[in-house]
Parts: C-alpha cells; sequence; structure tokens
C-alpha cells in the first residue's frame, strides 16, 4: 500500500489531513506499481512556496502546488518501481484565496491540488499539448468523483 507522509511547515493548515491522505491514496491506487511508492505532502505558506517557485521554476511568486519527483529528469518514478516517488508541496495562503474565489471547500481543493500534484509525479503533464492536458483533467476528475468530490473545472473561474 502506498505510504503517505504529511509534512506541516506552517500552523495555519487546518485539520486536512484525511482528505488528502485519501485523494494521494487513491491516485497511487490506479496504477500497480504506484501501491508501492511513498510520496511526501509538505503544507507550507505563500513565503516558503515563492522561495521555491523562484529556486527551481524561476518564476518569483508563490503558486497553489508544486510537485517534485525524486530524481530529476525522471517523469515516472512509479514506473520504474521507486520506492520513494518525490514530493508535493501546497501554499495555505495560495490555496485558500483560490478555494474562496471559486468557491470551492477549502479541503476539497487541497486534495485536488494533491491530485493534480501527483498526477504530475506519475508522469501526467498538462503543459505538454491540449491532449495531455485534456487526459490530466479527466482523470483529476474520476478521482475526485471517487472521493465524492464535485469536479473542480466545472465550476466558474473567477480570477
Amino acid at each position: 500500500m502506498a505510504k503517505v507522509l504529511i509534512h506541516r511547515a506552517s500552523a495555519q493548515w487546518p485539520p486536512i489531513d484525511k482528505i488528502i491522505r485519501k485523494a494521494a491514496k487513491l491516485t497511487l491506487s490506479a496504477r500497480k506499481k504506484a501501491k508501492k511508492c511513498e510520496v511526501s505532502i509538505l503544507l507550507t505558506d505563500d513565503s516558503q512556496m515563492q522561495q521555491l517557485n523562484r529556486h527551481y521554476r524561476q518564476q518569483d511568486k508563490a503558486t497553489n502546488v508544486l510537485s517534485f519527483a525524486l530524481q530529476e529528469g525522471e517523469t515516472d518514478g512509479a514506473k520504474q518501481n521507486k520506492r520513494l516517488l518525490g514530493d508535493i508541496v501546497l501554499a495555505y495562503q495560495t490555496v485558500a484565496r483560490e478555494a474562496e474565489q471559486r468557491p470551492l471547500p477549502f479541503a476539497h481543493h487541497s486534495a485536488h491540488l494533491v491530485v493534480h500534484g501527483l498526477l504530475h509525479l506519475l508522469g501526467y503533464d498538462h503543459e505538454r499539448s491540449a491532449a495531455e492536458a485534456e487526459r490530466q483533467e479527466k482523470k483529476e476528475i474520476a478521482i475526485l468523483a471517487q472521493l465524492g468530490l464535485a469536479n473542480p473545472y466545472a465550476l466558474p473561474d473567477v480570477s
């Protein structure tokens, strides 16, 4: 069974560990080899996220989620049967602001971002092409439905 480690670098995060752990495990359960993987989720704030985004992506701003594969250049650690898949980082203030703007429950939006980030670690990349974006979006919607969560792409975008 997949192992999901949750670390808190910011005390602002509410107790949503159960839903984000379940979202991660559901995402991994669809991939045979990924079931034995371990993923780490860091719940942090916009300040730390901005530092990470600036350092790793040369974008000097906070973002909602970042994914870091264990081995650089590896797009699918699970496919290669790596035990340690990688890290997902969520930024509290950005996630809270987006959830409020949609409107969407904070825990639901956080779960969606965990699914989104984890799919990146499994080799999905919506930035490659429109077809890949559609493939990833469909996968996210299906996983969120298993959690009983609404399709976040069907909500109006007010940002």
